[in-house]
């Protein structure tokens, strides 16, 4: 699979549009049903859940359900693209959908399951609403909107199978663990390869994730996206690795990364998928690049900066990290000795606390990242991972600094991804 295979072609987008009556109704209805999303998807997933509870078993994300996560990033998407459909001025939601349509094939969504969606989705906003706000002509308004957004996905995501070469939705391979590292931070880091007897596991794209299955005790597989820390196009061998999360007074523990981080060793079957995603180093560019990570969020670059010293590129690259203390660096080393081996490399890094590893190269500066004093090369690709509150904070200094926004791409690891097209 080539870059040129993961993007959403925006010209699919302007090429469809609803009817000028169902326009008007979606216009008209909107704000109501905005208002009322809070209600309606409750309700929604409950009703689809009870129909079908292979889907909160072996697909949705059982964590994100409790706190409702899931539930408002499906509503948020569904009213973005109602809104671009009846308002000229609102931009086209391409990074949104190319996510979605990504996060589906890494789960090995298809076609039919949307029907479900659709069906479950409708009865939830008849029931909040009811059926004299809901006439037959909203909701055939809406049926458009809901209908013409899954057409676009299913192509796109389809497209995706095809340039994987499998057919839709086989996308999971058993695999076994060849090399287990307990690093600092809470954070694990696995190596695979395919079971006895099966395919090679393919190669991928520096900046990639694959999603993980952990058969739970209840008996769920449980699927969890982590990025391919290692950058190479090779087949045979996926590398990832992941942070166990614990509970806070907030948010429930990971279910799944704690679970793989207790059980799974060395000589364990793993099922994991084909890798996936749209953050993707341009490997044929040659401008310059700016990876900017926090956290865990740092996986991706690490398969990216993997990749640019494999190959020796002689790109400008700046490697940007913050994290809370040098302590649970975990990849500090890895990350600044990438940096540094490159002829135009160069590596910061913000900690809250800690004495910086012997290893650690480049520099280190205290507090919160802070790109006002940091040189950014003319017309760099900007890559950016981290949490909801990290990708906020560093688009906005980016805005300040002037980069454009073509030139900004980024991943979040949570379902709330619609918020950064706000």
């Amino acid at each position: 699979m080539s870059t040129s295979d993961l993007y959403l072609d925006e010209k699919e987008l302007d090429s469809i549009g609803l009817t000028p009556e169902h326009e008007e109704i979606i216009k008209a209805t909107l704000p109501l049903v905005g208002s009322k999303i809070n209600e309606i998807t409750p309700i929604f997933y409950s009703r689809m859940f009870e129909a079908h509870p292979e889907l909160i078993a072996d697909t949705f994300n059982r964590g994100n359900q409790k706190q409702g996560a899931q539930q408002r990033a499906l509503a948020a998407s569904v009213a973005t693209f109602a809104t671009m459909l009846v308002d000229p001025e609102a931009p086209a939601p391409v990074n949104l959908l190319s996510r979605i349509g990504h996060k589906h094939v890494s789960l090995g969504i298809t076609k039919d399951q949307y029907q479900i969606v659709h069906d479950n989705l409708f009865a939830a906003i008849v029931e909040v609403l009811g059926e004299d706000v809901v006439t037959p002509d909203v909701a055939a308004a809406w049926d458009s909107v809901y209908w013409l957004m899954a057409d676009v996905l299913t192509d796109f995501e389809y497209d995706l199978y095809r340039s994987a070469r499998v057919e839709p939705g086989d996308v999971f391979r058993a695999t076994t663990v060849v090399d287990r590292r307990d690093l600092p931070g809470d954070i694990v880091h696995f190596t695979v390869r395919a079971a006895e007897g099966s395919a090679d596991l393919p190669g991928h794209l520096p900046g990639q994730y694959v999603s993980v299955g952990a058969r739970l005790p209840d008996g769920a597989r449980q699927l969890r996206q982590y990025s391919l820390v290692r950058g190479g196009s090779a087949a045979g061998e996926l590398s990832f690795a992941f942070k166990r999360i614990r509970a806070t007074e907030s948010a429930p523990e990971g279910e799944v990364s704690n679970w793989l981080g207790e059980n799974v060793q060395v000589g364990d079957s793993l099922e994991v998928t084909l890798p996936s995603g749209d953050l993707v180093l341009d490997t044929q560019a040659t401008n310059p690049v700016v990876l900017i990570s926090a956290g865990i969020g740092v996986t991706p670059m690490l398969g990216m900066l993997d990749s640019l010293a494999a190959s020796g590129s002689a790109r400008t690259v700046v490697a940007l990290h913050a994290d809370d203390s040098a302590e649970v660096d975990a990849f500090g080393a890895a990350r600044t000795g990438y940096a540094a081996g490159l002829a135009e490399g160069s590596a910061i890094t913000w900690y809250g606390t800690g004495t910086p590893d012997a290893e650690l190269q480049g520099e280190v500066r205290e507090g919160l990242m802070d790109l006002s004093a940091v040189e950014l090369p003319e017309g760099a690709s900007v890559y950016i991972c981290g949490s909801n509150g990290f990708l906020q904070f560093i688009r906005t200094q980016l805005d300040d600094r002037g980069v454009a926004a073509a030139d900004v791409h980024y991943e979040l690891f949570a379902p709330n991804d619609w918020l950064l097209d706000a």
